[in-house]
């Protein structure tokens, strides 16, 4: 039989606001137990706590951030009356300790995340989850079932579309850099190949670093065989497009997003360790593409650092196809419910047309026009987000996609394959200076949305947020 809270309609957004900062407050007060507390006191509920915890591991392993971990679980025990909860997130470890009061000891319980699926839609479903167990729209015994049946839910695209998303993403990206359709097509093919050999590798327990590895390499020869084959017929084929693609559908912009927003708000070691996950992804890329380009250079095939491809500052129709086409993709793959595509692709086109606006008319560096596209689509994404109630990471993370630096990279590894160690090593400084400007851009534009909101998940609104606390002085 539902419950009473569970008949209830949703209030308004004035009403879930103050019943937040009510509970934020009330909890602020129960954070020092009084000790002095002769009175007897309920132990907490087992069952609250488990869910909470399960909430928690399911969201960091499906890719939410720390900080959105955090004010989640916080919510949660709020919401399910556990006493002077405590919650502490990292890369890998999840724990909750809540005191009930007087003498009796904390109950503290600890989940580790083994297993990482990056599964947006898994954490939109989570964020509805909180949302209505925070409004008392579902009691404890609703919110643990319906955890069950997020879990068990299927994805929101067929397995083959998740695996084909990866191939989109790379043909996407080389028509809009001009490899024209004979090149997107088999550079969906050489990705998709890539991303099989991985996956074949994953079921032989090799580890993930090296099945980076195999799909650059795999994806990468493939290019440089249509480059020779183009070069010796005279096809004119821009084949190097093949591997900006590939670069592309696997340059890790989620952990590098995920990293400076954790560092931003205050969890220093997950933002170290998704940075080092950043970085090894990177060196992935690097060690499979520079190794085929090496050879292919010792071969003679033909690599002119003149004809490599860009999509430079264009924006005609090709282009913007491309971008919308990457962004979407992109999300595709991330498992991001299918009704926040049009809007994704949307702000695709949007960080494109910024960045190369601002290029052709200001004459801007790349870096400047990257920061300020990344803004813009950090305060639409978030405003988006907050407008829908949803989590905000779907729409941030697919689209950056267009802005990342593929052919920037591929430059620089074609510079330091032909002898130019000084201009590649300048070209791959250049690489990570513009996705650290992409992570930064879209988190400072979140945090311009974030300075005139009213509350959060748990009310962790403006001068509630722990990352908002000063360390220096006082307000």
């Amino acid at each position: 039989m539902p419950s009473k809270r569970g008949r209830a309609g949703p209030p308004s957004e004035e009403i879930m606001l103050s019943r937040m900062r009510d509970w934020r407050a009330e909890h602020e007060r129960e954070l020092t137990p009084d000790l002095d507390d002769d009175e007897d006191v309920n132990l907490p509920d087992a069952r609250a706590i488990n869910l909470v915890l399960r909430v928690g591991e399911l969201m960091l392993a499906s890719g939410e951030s720390t900080e959105a971990v955090s004010e989640a679980m916080l919510s949660l025990s709020i919401a399910f009356d556990l006493p002077r909860s405590e919650v502490s997130v990292t890369f890998t470890t999840i724990s909750l300790s809540t005191h009930p009061g007087g003498d009796s000891p904390p109950v503290t319980g600890e989940r580790v995340v083994r297993r990482r699926t990056l599964d947006y839609f898994r954490v939109n479903e989570l964020h509805t989850l909180v949302q209505q167990s925070a409004l008392g729209l579902l009691e404890l015994e609703d919110a643990a079932g319906r955890l069950e049946q997020i879990r068990r839910a299927p994805m929101p695209y067929p397995n083959w579309l998740i695996a084909v998303g990866f191939g989109l993403i790379a043909s996407s990206a080389s028509l809009m850099v001009g490899g024209g359709f004979i090149v997107a097509t088999v550079a969906f093919l050489a990705t998709v190949l890539g991303d099989r050999t991985s996956v074949f590798l994953a079921k032989r327990g090799v580890a993930e670093f090296y099945q980076m590895v195999a799909a650059a390499t795999v994806a990468a020869s493939i290019g440089v065989g249509l480059l020779w084959v183009s070069t010796t017929m005279g096809l004119g084929l821009q084949a190097g497009a093949i591997i900006t693609g590939n670069i592309m559908a696997l340059l890790p912009g989620r952990p590098l997003v995920s990293s400076l927003q954790d560092g931003i708000s205050g969890s220093y070691v997950s933002a170290a360790a998704r940075l080092l996950e950043t970085f090894f992804t990177l060196g992935a890329i690097v060690s499979g593409v520079g190794a085929v380009a090496y050879t292919a250079v010792r071969l003679g095939v033909d690599l002119n650092l003149e004809n490599l491809p860009s999509a430079g500052t264009a924006l005609n129709v090709a282009v913007l196809v491309g971008a919308a086409g990457i962004a979407m993709a992109f999300a595709i793959s991330l498992a991001v419910p299918p009704r926040m595509l049009p809007s994704i692709g949307v702000m695709g086109v949007m960080i494109w047309v910024i960045y190369a606006g601002l290029r052709s008319l200001v004459d801007v560096p790349p870096v400047v026009g990257t920061v300020v596209g990344a803004v813009a689509v950090g305060v639409v994404g978030h405003w988006l987000a907050r407008r829908t109630r949803r989590p905000v990471l779907p729409y941030l993370i697919p689209s950056i996609a267009p802005l990342l630096p593929g052919s920037i990279l591929y430059r620089g590894l074609m510079e330091i394959t032909q002898g130019t160690a000084v201009a590649g090593m300048l070209s791959l400084a250049e690489a990570i200076t513009v996705g650290l400007a992409l992570g930064a851009g879209v988190n400072l534009g979140g945090e311009l949305v974030r300075a005139f909101q009213h509350g959060g998940l748990a009310g962790a609104g403006m001068r509630s947020r722990p990352a908002a606390r000063r360390t220096r002085g006082g307000y």
